[in-house]
């Protein structure tokens, strides 16, 4: 094996840092923890621990269900999906766009935030939705062309004191 010189050694790297086939969020490791983000695909391994040479412990199948990233190792996430379920996913199967999850019953999009504001929408258990922006105890959704209102703690996606915008 030959050693590179450290001129050659700066260009590898360089080329390496700059190549365009690699993904803009693979070099997150600064952004803070915990987090959520958003799954990619209609399949992701949730696995045992950070690599494939860990088991498959359960198989995600809903793409865009937000999920919350508790720890990083290398280009591994550690993840928690709604129902506690923890395990270690590829970086490439997450997305940092943010959805809801609307969890238990159905939920009334509003169009202000405020419970006497009329209802846009009505939103079933299971439905993903965009997540815009939230501050103070509302946050605004958009699901299926209707943008409007929802308490915080009325779905899965956001944290208890979390500005998003």
């Amino acid at each position: 094996m030959r050693r590179l010189r450290p001129r050659r050694l700066r260009a590898a790297l360089l080329a390496l840092l700059l190549a365009p086939s690699l993904p803009a969020y693979a070099a997150n490791e600064d952004l803070p923890l915990p987090r959520f983000a958003s799954l990619r695909s209609n399949e992701v391994n949730l696995r045992t621990g950070p690599g494939t040479n860990y088991p498959v412990d359960w198989v995600l199948t809903r793409r865009a269900m937000p999920v919350e990233v508790l720890a990083e190792f290398d280009i591994w996430r550690k993840i928690r999906d709604w129902q506690g379920t923890v395990g270690w996913v590829h970086q490439s199967m997450l997305t940092g766009n943010r959805t809801a999850l609307i969890l238990a019953s159905p939920r009334l999009l509003r169009s202000d935030p405020g419970g006497g504001a009329r209802p846009v929408v009505r939103l079933e258990p299971g439905v993903i939705a965009k997540l815009l922006e939230c501050s103070g105890e509302w946050c605004r959704l958009e699901a299926n062309g209707y943008r409007g209102w929802l308490k915080r703690g009325e779905f899965f996606g956001v944290f208890p004191n979390e500005t998003v915008k």
